[in-house]
Parts: C-alpha cells; sequence; structure tokens
C-alpha cells in the first residue's frame, strides 16, 4: 500500500512539474504531504494529544 501511495504522490509531483513551474510543484507536494497526515490522523494511526492539551502545573 505504501508503494502505491508513493507511486501516485510522484506521479502527481511529475505532472506538476512537467506542466508548471517549480513552484507550482511545492504546493503541489504540500497539499499532498498535508492530505497524508490527515489521513494518517482521521486513520487513528497519529495521536495528538499530549502537543494540544499544553502544559498542566503538578501543585
Amino acid at each position: 500500500m505504501i508503494k502505491l501511495i508513493g507511486v501516485v504522490v510522484g506521479l502527481a509531483l511529475g505532472f506538476a512539474l512537467a506542466f508548471g513551474s517549480f513552484g507550482q510543484m511545492l504546493i503541489v507536494a504540500l497539499f499532498a504531504a498535508l492530505g497524508y497526515a490527515v489521513s494518517k490522523f482521521f486513520a487513528g494511526e497519529v495521536n495528538l494529544a499530549p502537543y494540544i492539551q499544553g502544559r498542566r502545573s503538578s501543585q
């Protein structure tokens, strides 16, 4: 499954570079990474609770 995701992202970035500029390719790469992170979060493979709870005092 990971290889398939890599191939799809590689194809998308290749098309973005072939038919656009380098800046447009970076935008596509940014959104691909963002989509990957969101899908991992909703699949339950990423736990963000320690980062969003903040610090708690021990007093």
